[in-house]
């Protein structure tokens, strides 16, 4: 083989196994759905989070009504709110709707998928095919792609949540 050959295999690996570098934007119907991502979750954890971006771009609103995929025993919708210092979490019983021209962002702190009886531990690297299925749209298949525990973004954005003590006392 020649070098330019090993230089071309060499970079197709290296960009591939790139955690930047995420999927391109899935289309169906008038949606247009990016960025899906999870954290990493700690061995023995049951429970695991996934996040996205959904574009209505269409002149109807459209509504996500279900999620399936292997990972979990069920996957459902959920809103997380903070109403008088108390955070509540519950599913979305009737999905949720994108209204047309809008974007809704399933981010941490706020809309979520809920990944419930996970059948292993998630682990940063990871990339979990799942189904979102919209009213109008159809099954839409999606690859969540894990990234640190601590993660607030895709990509690995905002690091780990870790703590440290900055106050000059000795441990």
């Amino acid at each position: 083989m020649t070098f330019l050959g090993r230089c071309l295999i060499a970079l197709t690996l290296l960009s591939a196994a790139s955690p930047a570098a995420f999927a391109a934007d899935v289309k169906a119907g008038d949606l247009v759905i990016s960025q899906p991502w999870s954290r990493a979750t700690p061995g023995g954890a049951k429970t695991g989070a996934g996040f996205l971006t959904i574009e209505n771009k269409g002149s109807a609103a459209d509504r996500l009504v279900a999620v399936s995929g292997d990972i979990a025993g069920s996957i459902e919708v959920h809103e997380m709110a903070v109403t008088n210092g108390v955070m509540t979490m519950r599913p979305l019983e009737k999905g949720l709707t994108i209204e047309p021209g809008k974007t809704v962002a399933l981010a941490p702190g706020g809309y979520h998928l809920m990944l419930m009886e996970l059948k292993s531990p998630l682990k940063q690297g990871d990339k979990l095919p799942v189904t979102l299925e919209f009213e109008k749209a159809g099954k839409v298949a999606v690859t969540l792609e894990v990234q640190g525990v601590g993660a607030k973004g895709p990509g690995g954005e905002g690091g780990s949540m870790m703590k440290h003590d900055h106050s000059g006392s000795k441990m």
